[in-house]
């Protein structure tokens, strides 16, 4: 919902430190009437009191001001006062630039590059990237929390081992924090594939180990994979479930994102058979589509993220569409889910 009646348009915190960036970026912003910037800030600290007391629906902030708090702005208002946040950065050319994605791990849900001279496509692509994650649903990140130690668990009485896959891409961190967060006393190991820069998987993991609830760690090359544990492919390499629960890093085939959805599928499918539980997350493209069809067909249960609470329906959409999808459900839902799939796999 958003954070104020400012006649039905999106309300806009602007975080940027340079006047004259500031006034044109007002300008950019309010072209089209649907959304207002109704509060400006230069530094970190305004800034992050600002959308406490304000509560506007997205943060547009400058990813290098001249405080250097870019990265703790993303940090605090996500922790304090979840947000949407898109960033700025006239030293990236995409998102997949190494400062982006640290900021995306840390919350941000878009990135975009900013040019010296705004052009008109690039301003629409603005208020574009704006609309999209102004009805983002987006959670408290606390920092330092400390997963309690696994619960013991019971065989299941079906003698088929649970798993749990995962994948996402844009506005993946961001769902995948929810997610995990939700997932206390899972009795499945849980396998991530998370479409990323590989400098930044270790980023990732760290971040995510302080929001989930059940300890997360990098999947190793031929490691068992336990229940109540989540392990994330590594960048470069695609992440396997084999038989006995031996997790496996290949670098073939060379697919378009590697880490691929469709190949972790495919072998959750191929290995667990009824006992896989496929989960499909907000992302751009169709990668894990046809290998969360896979799961479909071999029995088990096979989840989406629904539209009004991804970042990027492309993903999902592409999987609806095949009919790989049991149930669509909003991401503050999907933890629920498959704690019941779960469930059902274990008692058989």
């Amino acid at each position: 919902m958003r954070g104020g009646t400012d006649g039905g348009r999106i309300r806009v915190l602007l975080v940027e430190d340079a006047s004259a960036q500031r006034s044109q970026l007002v300008s950019i912003l309010q072209a089209q009437g649907d959304i207002a910037v109704t509060d400006c800030s230069s530094t970190a600290a305004e800034a992050i009191e600002l959308v406490a007391t304000s509560r506007p629906d997205v943060v547009v902030l400058d990813l290098h001001l001249r405080d250097g708090q870019s990265q703790r702005t993303i940090e605090q208002i996500m922790a304090r006062t979840p947000t949407p946040i898109l960033i700025l950065s006239a030293h990236i050319l995409d998102r997949r630039a190494p400062s982006a994605v640290a900021a995306l791990v840390a919350g941000a849900l878009e990135a975009l590059p900013r040019p010296q001279l705004w052009t008109t496509a690039e301003g629409a692509e603005l208020r574009r990237a704006v609309r999209q994650i102004s009805n983002v649903h987006v959670i408290r990140h606390p920092r330092g929390n400390k997963a309690p130690d696994p619960p013991r668990y019971a065989a299941p009485r079906s003698g088929q081992q649970p798993v749990v896959a995962i994948a996402a891409s844009t506005g993946g961190p961001s769902a995948l924090a929810t997610l995990l967060g939700g997932l206390v006393g899972l009795q499945a190991p849980v396998l991530v594939v998370q479409h990323l820069h590989p400098d930044f998987t270790t980023s990732l993991v760290e971040w995510m180990s302080r929001v989930s609830a059940l300890p997360v760690e990098t999947a190793g090359h031929q490691q068992i994979a336990r229940p109540g544990r989540v392990y994330f492919a590594p960048g470069g390499r695609h992440l396997h479930y084999a038989a006995g629960g031996m997790l496996e890093l290949v670098e073939s085939p060379v697919t378009t994102h590697r880490p691929s959805a469709d190949e972790l599928f495919r072998s959750v499918a191929r290995t667990a058979g009824r006992a896989g539980v496929g989960v499909l997350l907000t992302g751009m493209g169709d990668d894990g589509a046809l290998g969360l069809l896979a799961i479909h067909r071999s029995g088990g249960s096979t989840l989406a993220q629904d539209e009004g609470s991804s970042t990027v329906f492309g993903m999902p959409k592409a999987a609806v569409g095949v009919g790989a999808v049991t149930e669509l459900l909003r991401i503050d839902k999907l933890a629920d889910a498959v704690q019941q799939a779960v469930r059902e796999v274990v008692r058989g």
